[in-house]
């Protein structure tokens, strides 16, 4: 998630977000992380509650879990878009849940009392092995293909990522033990920032850990491998909410928005604001409408 680009949202309140006020009248306050995509999910978040009347004010950018999780606990913020698997991480960093439905169970087992989780989206944001086009039409690798499709021509490929993915479970290691691939040469690049990107586009590294919702994915016809084996976990979107705090059609509005959100919509909302550099909150209107939410 670090590899994500910050941004801003014309959604935004302007409060203080360590300031632990909160809002009166029924207000639902919907919170984000510090980064482009957790502020456009929220801004979806809100502007789907707003059209079933609830009233909403936004703080974004608010930082890191950490201080977010706080906030959720002592009734400053009342929604918050979280992931899976990084929200089980923090609570529990031994787990490993072998489906969705075992990450939400984990999570609830962790979760402080005052929270709860809503439905978990089709929409993941994780790791992934990605290809770059030459070497997709090369070995005819589609996005129907598997990291396992590799196995036969890892040993002429490159393969790079942060330095952390040479040593961890979720990278080099785990693509022996669990798929058997074998590579060249890993090369030491970024956490699927721009680094990796370049790398990927010249050729420098045909194999590359690149986020699933990252916008270069669509740009540069790069394609994402599919992971059967779930080596790189979930990190399925998911909503946090303050207990007690969301009337039950929000809860309705919210569950609504999981049950349409994938992973190819959310890499396309995310392209609108990070590459066509549109405002998010006008992208999750146009994106809720078009849905049939609003």
């Amino acid at each position: 998630m670090a590899a994500l680009v910050a941004g801003c949202s014309s959604g935004g309140s302007g409060d203080d977000p360590l300031t632990g006020g909160k809002a009166g009248d029924g207000t639902v306050v919907v919170g984000s992380n510090n980064f482009s995509e957790s502020i456009l999910l929220a801004d979806l978040y809100g502007e789907a509650l707003k059209a079933k009347g609830v009233k909403v004010s936004y703080r974004h950018n608010i930082g890191s879990r950490e201080t977010t999780y706080r906030m959720l606990k002592n009734g400053s913020v009342t929604v918050l878009p979280e992931y899976n698997g990084a929200l089980l991480a923090y609570l529990d960093p031994k787990a490993a849940p072998r489906t969705v439905e075992e990450t939400t169970a984990a999570i609830n087992a962790e979760l402080d009392k005052n929270l709860t989780l809503l439905r978990p989206s089709p929409a993941q944001d994780k790791d992934s092995v990605t290809v770059n086009a030459q070497t997709a039409k090369k070995y005819h690798l589609t996005a129907e293909s598997g990291i396992a499709d590799l196995k036969g021509v890892a040993k002429d490929l490159v393969i790079g990522g942060s330095p952390e993915f040479q040593t961890r479970q979720q990278g080099l290691k785990g693509l022996k033990s669990v798929y058997g691939l074998r590579f060249k040469s890993f090369k030491a690049l970024d956490a699927g920032g721009p680094l990796t990107q370049s790398a990927l586009r010249k050729n420098t590294v045909q194999v590359a850990d690149v986020f699933t919702t990252d916008p270069t994915l669509t740009k540069e016809k790069f394609v994402v491998l599919k992971d059967p084996k779930n080596l790189f976990g979930f990190q399925n979107v998911q909503p946090l909410v303050a207990k007690g705090k969301l009337p039950q059609k929000g809860v309705d509005a919210l569950n609504a928005v999981s049950a349409r959100l994938d992973t190819a919509a959310l890499r396309e909302l995310g392209a609108q604001v990070q590459l066509r550099h549109k405002d998010p909150l006008d992208v999750a209107r146009a994106w809720l409408k078009s849905a049939g939410l609003t």
